[in-house]
């Protein structure tokens, strides 16, 4: 069975990547899965009090040999440069035990703005910084891990794991589960 990783929105903040990177030795997955801002906080975040673009390329950096990323809306080619692992596309697709999952940060499609593609698949996106697990009327399920730095609508900084097809979102700084489903 495999075990995948999804986390988005580290904006730089690398104290939140430090516990993301713990998290991961912890949870061991086959794949992690970036959904998107790695370094800038945005102009429309705060600069968090760990804001540390340097560090927070290293700590990814440090598990590139298994992460697959998208772009999101505050990366750039600049970010690019600092990182050991491609972040340029906007989507990308997964498989975990033959289920279909599709990768993007959430800026250009998401729930509302759906790609054109053969379901059924998982769509998994970040941008909102807000965690979601959801299936809809026509079967796709949307998934949101949150931010692990900048979570926002009174939510926790989170992640998600999917192990065989078994979705859970996790609270970054205890690694409890408070929300799953099958799928």
């Amino acid at each position: 069975m495999s075990k995948f990783l999804f986390f988005s929105d580290s904006h730089g903040c690398s104290g939140a990547l430090r516990e993301l990177a713990a998290r991961v030795e912890n949870e061991s997955p086959d794949l992690v899965c970036f959904l998107g801002d790695a370094l800038y906080h945005g102009p429309r975040n705060s600069i968090q009090c760990d804001y540390n673009p340097r560090d927070s390329a290293a700590l990814m950096n440090s598990m590139s040999d298994r992460i697959i990323a998208v772009r999101g809306n505050c990366d750039a080619e600049v970010d690019q440069m600092m990182l050991g692992f491609p972040l340029l596309e906007t989507y990308s697709f997964v498989v975990c035990d033959g289920l279909r999952v599709f990768l993007t940060h959430g800026h250009i499609y998401g729930p509302d703005n759906l790609p054109k593609i053969a379901g059924p698949y998982v769509m998994v996106t970040g941008h909102t910084h807000v965690p979601v697990l959801e299936k809809d009327k026509s079967g796709i399920v949307f998934v949101n891990p949150g931010s692990i730095a900048i979570p926002k609508a009174s939510s926790l900084p989170s992640y998600s794991v999917l192990e065989g097809r078994r979705f859970s979102l996790k609270a970054l700084y205890t690694g409890q589960e408070y929300k799953s489903m099958t799928v």
